[in-house]
């Protein structure tokens, strides 16, 4: 029996190159492991407001936490790695992607806070922004011209007169 020195690589080392090419893409596309993932967005502008829909499957609304502060909507949670190897079950592949997440949008000034809603679908949350009435209403300004601004600025004094008895009386 020979000695061989163990470097911890035998077991992981692929067994073709083919093998090792698979192995070498899967790994870096999903290198971020347990820790994080981002969530798929889809976000458009309607007339009326803004939609927002993130692909969260498999997380429960009860997890996922959304703010909104200084013209920015921030959605942040976590999906949790809850199976077990326990029932005899060894994963040869594992793909989905667990963790925390944190995705923020930064929206215009038009918007209503107080009216933002969201349901969860799916494992689609929904987040609807409605845009501020007020804010987004189209107002003509008048011009104001140089006899205009004279006759603003000319005011013209009341005269008043006081009395002996220190009453004041006007002229």
């Amino acid at each position: 029996m020979a000695l061989n020195r163990y470097t911890g690589m035998e077991n992981n080392m692929p067994q073709s190159f083919s093998s090792m090419l698979d192995r070498f893409f899967n790994e870096s596309v999903n290198s971020k492991g347990l820790s994080s993932f981002t969530p798929h967005v889809d976000a458009c502008e309607t007339q009326n407001g803004y939609e927002i829909e993130v692909a969260l499957p498999g997380i429960r609304k009860e997890d996922v936490s959304i703010d909104f502060q200084e013209g920015r909507l921030t959605i942040t949670g976590e999906r949790r790695f809850e199976k077990s190897e326990g029932d005899g079950r060894r994963y040869q592949m594992l793909e989905t992607q667990y963790g925390t997440f944190n995705r923020t949008f930064y929206l215009p000034d038009n918007v209503n806070p107080d009216k933002i809603k969201a349901r969860m679908e799916n494992g689609i949350l929904m987040v609807t922004v409605p845009k501020d009435e007020h804010k987004t209403m189209k107002r003509q300004i008048t011009i104001a011209s140089e006899d205009d601004r004279d006759e603003a600025t000319t005011i013209k004094p009341k005269k008043a007169k006081t009395t002996e008895n220190g009453k004041a009386v006007e002229a």
